[in-house]
């Protein structure tokens, strides 16, 4: 597997290494960046009554138009499938054709629930659903201890798929050797580490996109000298 640019088209999809490992905040810094809709098909757990949709709207000023509805909002903080048993009153398990792409104009950002082996049923992993949407895949992971194990496993099952993906995104504090060593195991560039942020809003994710140069690293284009 080597990097795969991100087409003309700019639809991906932000996947995680494990649960809060900082999706939501990197699906919002995308968004922001390109200017684009966010979608996150399966929401699991709800703070407030408020889910990802809420908080990505909230941080940006998004108008509703941005920030499509989930396919599935389920209130409990666990996998799909168990979510959907635990729904009060009850929810049909989760199916596959109600995870079709959306038809936008312009860019599209889908943002996964948990790691890529998640089970949206018992018979259904959440990377078979990214099988079918073929779309490139940035990974986000945290930048410290236990990163290696868990980003490594998940380019693993991505490559196993051959699933294309751009890069890396770590999220946290730096850390003085991992980013170094995912690129020399891997060949998959490390494209930056997402510092934790006190305030999150539209100035702030936009001045991250400008400071990690993603516009022309997620294009595989780099920035002449």
């Amino acid at each position: 597997m080597t990097q795969a640019p991100l087409g003309p088209q700019q639809r991906l999809v932000i996947c995680g290494t494990d649960t809060d490992v900082g999706k939501t905040v990197v699906s919002a810094l995308v968004v922001q960046g390109l200017n684009a809709t966010y979608w996150k098909p399966v929401q699991c757990g709800l703070e407030n009554g408020e889910g990802d949709r809420e908080r990505v709207q909230r941080w940006l000023e998004l108008p509703e138009a941005r920030v499509l509805p989930e396919a599935y909002r389920f209130q409990a903080p666990v996998s799909p499938h168990w979510a959907a048993e635990l729904e009060p009153g009850g929810s049909p398990p989760i199916a596959s054709e109600e995870l079709a792409l959306p038809a936008v104009e312009g860019p599209l950002v889908v943002e996964t629930a948990g790691g890529l082996l998640v089970p949206l049923r018992l018979d259904w992993l959440q990377i078979e659903q990214l099988q079918r949407w073929n779309l490139p895949v940035l990974l986000v992971a945290r930048s410290g201890l236990g990163t290696l194990n868990h980003t490594l496993l998940s380019i693993e099952a991505l490559r196993r798929r051959d699933l294309p993906l751009l890069g890396i995104l770590l999220n946290g504090e730096p850390h003085p050797n991992n980013a170094a060593t995912l690129e020399a195991i891997s060949g998959i560039p490390v494209l930056g580490c997402l510092p934790r942020l006190a305030q999150l809003d539209a100035t702030t994710l936009q001045g991250q996109w400008q400071a990690l140069d993603l516009v022309h690293k997620l294009k595989g284009v780099r920035r002449r000298p």
